[in-house]
């Protein structure tokens, strides 16, 4: 879909991908080699799936939390063990990881708390939290060895929710990002106040299309995934 667009002579401004998307959004900014980045996402899911045995971690999501409630919550749940935001994805829906007892005591407290749902994901690790350490000092020698050009249009990172133009901002982003959250909503809204007002989500699935619309509802959005969708998206952006 990336190359579809490119062939039609459409380019970004800015990028932004949502976890392993970022290694997309390095592919359209020119910064990394689309084999690289094949490469490098397969050892990060073997390292990510490699870190936790099965069964020890896993995740959920919580919507409709009330304000200033999921630091309050997190604190009570863990009990010695991990439980973090792994993916701050609107402001009404948080994605959380760490040790399978620990969410799972987060999920009743966000309930008992007043969140409008609250259910554990049919994961296969927990990602974006400190259970991922492993999987990160893995991954780092495979970044390491990997070449990163300076960017040819910004990226907003995940870990920082920062605008960056360096390949080594890029590297060390994709390495941070491993343990850390995904700081959605923030990256969203620095696109917004940076003039983006058209985002095109390419791949498969909308569902940062439809997450657009309760971050910042000034940026349309629309989905192109396969190369009969161009005539769709065309109309669009002539719109």
């Amino acid at each position: 879909a990336l190359r579809v667009l490119e062939e039609k002579g459409i380019r970004p401004d800015v990028v932004a991908g949502h976890s392993l998307g970022e290694y997309s959004a390095l592919v359209a900014a020119g910064s990394l080699a689309f084999a690289d980045a094949v490469r490098l996402v397969r050892n990060r899911g073997r390292y990510m799936q490699d870190a936790v045995p099965p069964g020890v971690g896993s995740m959920a999501a919580i919507l409709k939390l009330p304000e200033g409630k999921l630091d309050e919550i997190l604190a009570a749940a863990a009990q010695g063990e991990v439980v973090s935001a792994a993916n701050l994805n609107s402001p009404d829906q948080v994605v959380i990881a760490g040790h399978a007892g620990a969410v799972a005591r987060a999920v009743d407290l966000a309930k008992s708390a007043g969140a409008k749902r609250a259910v554990m994901l049919p994961v296969s690790a927990p990602f974006h939290c400190a259970l991922m350490e492993p999987a990160q000092a893995r991954l780092k020698a495979d970044l390491d060895a990997t070449a990163f050009a300076d960017l040819a249009v910004p990226l907003v990172n995940n870990w920082q929710a920062k605008e960056i133009r360096s390949g080594a901002e890029a590297r060390e982003g994709l390495y941070q990002q491993v343990p850390n959250p995904v700081r959605w909503v923030e990256s969203v809204r620095l696109l917004a106040s940076m003039g983006v007002d058209r985002a095109i989500e390419v791949g498969a699935g909308s569902v940062l299309t439809s997450l657009l619309k309760s971050i910042a509802p000034e940026i349309r959005g629309i989905r192109f995934g396969e190369a009969e969708d161009w005539e769709k998206v065309h109309a669009w952006l002539a719109a």
